[in-house]
């Protein structure tokens, strides 16, 4: 009986001697990336910031000019309400309330398009950056991903946003 206690005792010592030196499995490989640095820093981020700019830009500068004509046509008709007829100032009313709603649809729409230019600009970026992650992921094995906004901490030796902005830049530079 007590052979057999040392045997099982033995065996499990060498059970777990042996386990403890077997290799361990591979241990899932993850990653982070942070987005915001990749679209301030990347020249497809900057690209599509710097539009989006310009088009506001151009906007703004329309309205400014549309605002300014309004502004005329309303100080003239403060000035010259007292000398003008009845219908001559109601015609002159009118036309100030037609350049007031055009303005205000024209401020609108611009609004929608800049939004909508928005949407596809940076749907297009996010679709670089998916197909860039899916390769880094596959070629270099990672298990996962993920936006580092997204995860409370992270070691900096799992952050692979700069491997994303060189393989971004590189991209956008064979596209021009």
């Amino acid at each position: 009986m007590r052979a057999v206690k040392c045997t099982f005792a033995m065996s499990l010592l060498i059970l777990f001697f042996f386990t403890n030196s077997l290799p361990a499995a591979d241990v899932a490989k993850i990653g982070v990336i942070d987005l915001q640095k990749v679209l301030e820093t990347s020249t497809a981020g900057k690209s599509v910031q710097a539009q989006l700019k310009k088009q506001k830009d151009n906007m703004e500068t329309d309205l400014k000019q549309k605002g300014s004509e309004i502004e005329k046509i309303r100080k003239r008709l403060e000035r010259e309400s007292m000398v003008m007829s009845k219908e001559m100032r109601e015609e002159k009313e009118r036309e100030q309330r037609i350049k007031i709603n055009d303005f205000k649809s024209l401020q609108k729409k611009y609004r929608a398009d800049l939004q909508k230019l928005e949407v596809q600009l940076m749907n297009q970026l996010q679709r670089d950056i998916k197909e860039i992650v899916d390769a880094i992921g596959k070629k270099s094995g990672y298990l996962l991903i993920i936006n580092k906004y997204s995860v409370l901490y992270s070691p900096g030796s799992i952050d692979i946003t700069a491997d994303l902005i060189k393989k971004l830049n590189a991209l956008t530079a064979k596209r021009k």
